[in-house]
């Protein structure tokens, strides 16, 4: 077998069984997945934590299949399969051989943000081939200097931040490779540099204007979620936990790597690997470990001189070279004793977050009683309430406000597929039209023994009780503790237009 279709079937196959497994087993979809659909159905500009890109791919995967939610995962299993795509791609243009680039996808795809997260699909899980395809391009553009190479950077880098702002170290990273060494600086008085700024621009001129119209939304939330430092020692402690984090996070890779080697093996590595003769081209390696550590480093700094916690699955797609860096500097898989054992080793840890991915859909509610997401009996709770809703106001059911979680299941199960109004605040909901609100009503959802709603709608109706209540199981024959929804129907011309003083 050729080491280009090894790859496509060990690539192929490990995205075929990360979308066919959630898809077959999760009764419900994840946190992320629930929000980003609710969000989509409003088709905005932006939205409360992210800018629109997942939220728009998650709508069109609704709409694709019919209203069922499992495109999720195959969206992910798509971003994965592009992932490996490129960065096959970036290995051979740096000069490595096929079956090299074929152990970089292997020892990319043990690592953990290609594993037990994929079936989460959220503005993480989509910069994986953002961030490789930008990679990829950016290479090329230099090498060849085409036009088209630089546009398709510029849309690719204007892609990526419609996913997520973080875009922006790989942005950055670019550009100061660019102005830093001289081979790539002579490019930067050609019209290519300036095609791909003009491009990311005029693509990104629709969100800047919402962000405007919105009084920079996405910012403001991440500010109020981001935690400062409190102490002198959270400029010390949180970028060695993200750096720990991250290292612990390649733990399959390095499992991987020791296995092809042996106990021997490791022993005379030094030795073996001065004897080896891979030797790509110096600005090759430069290219790599820039990539692979640049933006990285900007992380570890920004986190030490603000002291701020950063979120550890950040890292997801930072690591796109993790498996080309090893097979460049550890000169694999020429230097493993045992590569048969190394492919063992990695179909072994693919099994066992496989199995584990299995293992929560449908073995865990029988030994652990705590409530989980992906069992949440959203479906029938949401079908309920717009039922209630139908029996008391002989109208579909429009709008529903609540926290995250309750309303966003109500949005995307309920038939009518009501707006999210989410905690009952115009800031936090720019698609709410409040005049239409007023004219068509508003249901409030809240879960647990509470008799009132979450304070933040409290505000709007101080004596606002819960009207009713049920209890649904959740999907599973474990002992799981039933879901409690409480609700509470606002009738036209009754809404809140803001919290009362």
């Amino acid at each position: 077998m050729t080491a280009s279709r090894a790859a496509l079937t060990y690539a192929g196959l490990l995205c075929l069984l990360y979308a066919l497994i959630p898809t077959l087993t999760f009764p419900n979809p994840p946190l992320d997945v629930v929000e980003g659909f609710a969000w989509g159905r409003e088709l905005q500009l932006g939205y409360t934590k992210h800018p629109p890109m997942q939220a728009w791919l998650l709508e069109a995967a609704y709409q694709l299949t019919g209203g069922r939610t499992f495109g999720a995962y195959w969206l992910s299993a798509l971003c994965a399969a592009l992932g490996y795509l490129f960065i096959w791609k970036i290995a051979r243009r740096l000069g490595l051989g096929d079956w090299q680039a074929f152990w970089a996808i292997v020892l990319t795809s043990v690592t953990f943000y290609f594993t037990l997260p994929m079936p989460e699909f959220n503005p993480n899980i989509l910069q994986i081939p953002v961030w490789a395809g930008m990679i990829l391009l950016f290479h090329k553009a230099l090498d060849k200097g085409r036009w088209l190479d630089w546009l398709l950077l510029g849309a690719l880098a204007a892609f990526g931040l419609y996913t997520k702002y973080f875009v922006l170290l790989l942005i950055g990273t670019i550009g100061l490779y660019a102005l830093v060494f001289a081979d790539a600086r002579r490019h930067v008085l050609t019209i290519g540099p300036w095609l791909c700024t003009l491009i990311c621009v005029v693509l990104l001129l629709p969100h800047f204007q919402w962000l405007l119209e919105t009084e920079f939304l996405t910012l403001q939330y991440a500010a109020s979620r981001s935690k400062p430092a409190t102490s002198f020692i959270a400029h010390i402690f949180n970028p060695v936990n993200f750096l720990a984090a991250q290292i612990g996070n390649h733990a399959g890779l390095f499992l991987v790597v020791l296995a092809g080697l042996g106990w021997t093996g490791l022993k005379s590595f030094k030795d073996r690997k001065r004897q080896s003769d891979l030797h790509p081209e110096p600005s090759s390696d430069r290219f790599l470990l820039w990539f692979a550590f640049v933006p990285l480093t900007v992380v570890l700094l920004a986190s030490a001189v603000t002291g701020n916690e950063f979120e550890h699955m950040w890292g997801t797609p930072m690591f796109v070279l993790s498996g080309v860096l090893a097979v460049r500097f550890l000169a694999l898989p020429g230097l493993w004793r045992f590569p048969r054992r190394a492919l063992a080793a990695a179909l072994t840890i693919q099994t066992i977050f496989l199995a584990i991915i299995f293992g929560q859909a449908v073995l865990e509610p029988y030994w652990k009683n705590k409530q989980t997401r992906i069992h949440y009996p959203g479906p029938a709770v949401a079908q309920d309430l717009a039922s209630h809703w139908k029996d008391r106001m002989g109208t579909e059911l429009a709008y529903v406000a609540g926290d995250m979680w309750s309303a966003a299941n109500v949005t995307l199960h309920a038939p009518s597929r009501p707006s999210m109004f989410y905690l009952h605040d115009q800031l936090l909901s720019p698609w709410i039209d409040l005049e239409d609100v007023q004219t068509k009503g508003l249901m409030i959802v809240w879960r647990g023994e509470r008799d009132a709603p979450l304070p933040e709608i409290l505000q709007h109706y101080p004596d606002a009780v819960r009207e009713g209540s049920k209890s649904f199981p959740y999907q599973t024959w474990g002992d799981m503790p039933d879901a409690t929804v409480n609700w509470l129907i606002i009738p036209p011309g009754k809404i809140s237009e803001g919290p009362e003083k």
